[in-house]
């Protein structure tokens, strides 16, 4: 199965990664440990809530003022 990861950097180091699909979460010190928690996290998060996969989320950007 493949899945959606979103990777940001986080204010204290290392990055978030957020799965759209199930909407968990964690986070690593690097890409690779952050993707690697991610994967660990959605997989137990599936044994308990399995998922039909309808389509692929679609990732877009938006603007907002800069003062606000």
């Amino acid at each position: 199965m493949e899945l959606s990861a979103v990777l940001t950097p986080a204010p204290e180091g290392g990055y978030v990664a957020f799965n759209p699909e199930t909407g968990t979460t964690t986070q690593g010190e690097t890409v690779e440990e952050a993707l690697l928690n991610l994967r660990e996290a959605t997989e137990l998060y599936l044994e308990e809530f399995p998922l039909s996969i309808v389509g692929r989320p679609l990732l877009t950007s938006f603007q907002i003022p800069e003062h606000v």
